[in-house]
């Protein structure tokens, strides 16, 4: 990421912010599993000691955390998406201006 441009990092940074916000909110079960399997790498088995449940229950929650946590960025998302790709009609009449005045110089 340090060959990233300040805007790049300023995303990646935001996206940081909303990941780490969906993940605390997940309910205990499902981020604990999460947090020792995603984060510190924890093999399912490893997890499943820590936690003493059982593999299968691991599994289980890992998937119904990524599907929690999926969802919810999408809906955190979808109050933005409106927002993300305006049309910038002054700047593509500009744009199409120049185009067009280079085309004419050919």
């Amino acid at each position: 990421m340090s060959g990233a441009n300040p805007e790049e990092r300023a995303v990646a940074a935001d996206l940081m912010q909303h990941v780490e916000a969906e993940v605390a909110a997940l309910p205990e079960a499902y981020r604990s599993v999460f947090l020792l399997r995603e984060v510190e790498g924890l093999s399912t088995e490893e997890t499943a000691a820590c936690l003493e449940v059982s593999a299968e229950v691991v599994k289980t929650r890992l998937h119904r955390a990524r599907t929690m946590l999926r969802d919810a960025l999408y809906r955190r998302a979808g109050a933005g998406l409106p927002n993300i790709f305006t049309f910038g009609a002054q700047r593509c009449d500009r744009v199409v201006a120049k185009v067009m005045e280079e085309i004419r110089g050919l």
